[in-house]
Parts: structure tokens; C-alpha cells; sequence
């Protein structure tokens, strides 16, 4: 792919972007730029003057747009958003967050019901920050896992009650734990009543979004207390490099099957379905995942930056 000129609207974007959403301060935004400091202020006030940032970006840079066409095309996806990266240390949520809550906004802005589907974790989290728009209809939205450690205790990222609470919409919460003790207590939480209810909605979603998690040394599902260390050596061993929403895949996006695997509740997403499911994910340590689910048709759409979008094109 061949570098794209640069426009005055696209470097006062993305110093716009910096400054307003990456939080740098003007002598970051110039060094970042390679820039003076007197030019990086000029450009901020510039992306503030014609509107192209308000916290979200108006204005699409053109090198985003390229990436965004050949990612489309690539992985024959039905939508994809490219932001801008943000610096090195800067959480990437913060960058994705703006761009999927606008694409959520876009189905909540729809006069028909919808069924919206969630997973939950630190991007999602992030884009349930960003949205304003009301919904125009008496959508429903449904949680496709839920965030109930082994211990009893509940992660900060769960993203169902905070869209329920912004948007006062009817929600369903998936009433098990993440993980169990045993099969036979994975099946007795399988049978209950409520939960067959938001399977069954799950499947019928008009839409999805959904973070992808990876399986390294930095997994959300091992961090955050979800599994063991050595239930997570078991997966590794069998060749897990990515999550969604608890159905852990190997680098080709096909589920794997293990002792520990059976004991996740969770809504399986299956592979190439109709209805759009957006993944939502940025970073470095994260690229083997994604790739993993775009390969599989696990996701249909994606939402990242610049830095991820050239990794899984090159």
C-alpha cells in the first residue's frame, strides 16, 4: 500500500486526536508529530475551529479510510473502523471507544426494535462510556456472558447494567458465572429457566459486539481472576491464542475443546453468521487473537487502529 498525502484536515485531525483523546499535552502532540510546538498548537486549534473534533473525531483521515477498504476486503468483512493510534502506553480502549459507540448509535438511532448483544471487558466497557445517543426504539439488549468470578465476586467491566442504566432499555443479564467447578454444575446452570430465555435471545441478535480477549501471559481471563494458572497453561498447551466471550479459539478461529473449556457459560457465537458481530480490539498483544477470529468468520466486523490494522495486513 502506497502512503497517502497527507492533508491539512488530516494532520489537524490527528493532532486534534491526540490532544483531545490521547490526553498529550501540545509539547507531546509536537514531538509525536514531529512538529513544532507553535505548529502542533495551530493544528489543535484548527481540529477545534472546523469542528473536526468535538471528543470524537469528524473528520475521517484518509490513511484510515485506505486501511479500513483493504481490511474490508481482506477478511471480507461487512464493516470496519480504523481510528488513529494513539502513543505507546496510552490504553487503547480509549482510542476504539469513540468510533464503536458511534456504530452502536447508528442501530440505537433505528425506529424498529432491535435484540443488541454484548460481551463485556475493557473495550466494550470503554464504548459503553462514549455513548449519548438515545435510543429511538424500545430495543432490547442481552449479555452474552457474565462477569461472576469463582469466588463470587464481580469484575469492573460489566458492561450489560451500564447500557441498561444509560439507555434504560430492557436488558438480560446472563445469570451464571463465567466459569464452574464441575460439568455436572455447568449443566444444572444450563437447565435453569432464565438462562435457556437469554440463550435463546442471544441467538436471535440483530447485532453483537463483542471484545476479543487474548490467551498470552497477559490474558483478561487469567488476570482478572476468571481461570487459574494452571487452567490456563491447559489452554495454551492446546493451542488457545484468543477468546470471545468465553469460547476460546485456536490461530485458525476454530473452538477448542478441553476440561476446562466445558466449564465456561458463555453464548458460543458460531462462526459466519448472518448478523453482524463487530469485534472490538486494539494492540500489540492482541494481534494473533484477532487475526485468529477474523480467519475463523468469528466476527463479521471490526472496529481498531492504524498500528493493529497494518499488523493483520501485512
Amino acid at each position: 500500500m502506497t502512503e497517502p498525502e497527507i492533508s491539512p484536515q488530516d494532520e489537524a485531525a490527528r493532532a486534534g486526536w491526540l490532544y483531545y483523546v490521547g490526553g498529550l499535552t501540545q509539547d507531546q502532540v509536537a514531538a509525536e508529530l514531529g512538529v513544532s510546538r507553535q505548529r502542533a498548537q495551530r493544528l489543535v486549534a484548527k481540529a477545534m475551529a472546523d469542528g473536526l473534533v468535538h471528543v470524537r473525531l469528524e473528520h475521517k483521515i484518509s490513511a484510515c479510510l485506505d486501511l479500513e477498504v483493504a481490511l474490508t476486503r481482506r477478511f471480507a468483512l461487512k464493516l470496519a473502523r480504523v481510528v488513529p493510534a494513539l502513543p505507546a502506553g496510552v490504553d487503547t480502549a480509549r482510542g476504539t471507544a469513540p468510533a464503536a459507540a458511534q456504530l452502536l448509535e447508528r442501530y440505537l438511532a433505528q425506529p424498529e426494535p432491535l435484540i443488541i448483544a454484548f460481551g463485556t471487558g475493557r473495550s466494550l466497557s470503554a464504548m459503553a462510556a462514549e455513548v449519548i445517543r438515545t435510543p429511538l426504539a424500545a430495543h432490547r439488549i442481552v449479555s452474552l456472558i457474565s462477569n461472576i468470578a469463582p469466588d463470587g465476586s464481580a469484575s469492573f467491566y460489566d458492561v450489560i447494567l451500564r447500557m441498561a442504566d444509560k439507555l434504560q432499555l430492557p436488558h438480560y443479564p446472563m445469570l451464571v458465572p463465567v466459569i464452574t467447578d464441575t460439568i455436572a454444575e455447568r449443566a444444572l446452570f444450563n437447565a435453569l429457566r432464565p438462562v435457556q430465555a437469554v440463550m435463546e435471545l442471544a441467538a436471535r441478535a440483530d447485532v453483537t459486539f463483542v471484545g476479543i480477549g487474548q490467551l498470552n501471559d497477559e490474558a483478561p481471563l487469567f488476570k482478572d481472576g476468571f481461570i487459574t494458572r494452571a487452567q490456563h497453561a491447559e489452554l495454551q498447551a492446546a493451542g488457545a491464542v484468543g477468546e470471545i466471550v468465553g469460547g476460546i479459539f485456536d490461530a485458525e478461529g476454530r473452538y477448542i475443546d478441553t476440561e476446562t473449556t466445558r466449564l465456561i457459560g458463555s453464548f458460543r457465537i458460531p462462526a459466519e453468521r448472518e448478523q453482524p458481530v463487530i469485534g472490538i480490539a486494539a494492540g500489540l498483544s492482541k494481534q494473533a487473537a484477532i487475526r485468529a477470529a477474523l480467519r475463523g468468520r468469528l466476527i463479521n466486523g471490526l472496529v481498531t487502529d492504524e498500528s493493529t490494522a497494518r499488523a493483520l495486513l501485512a
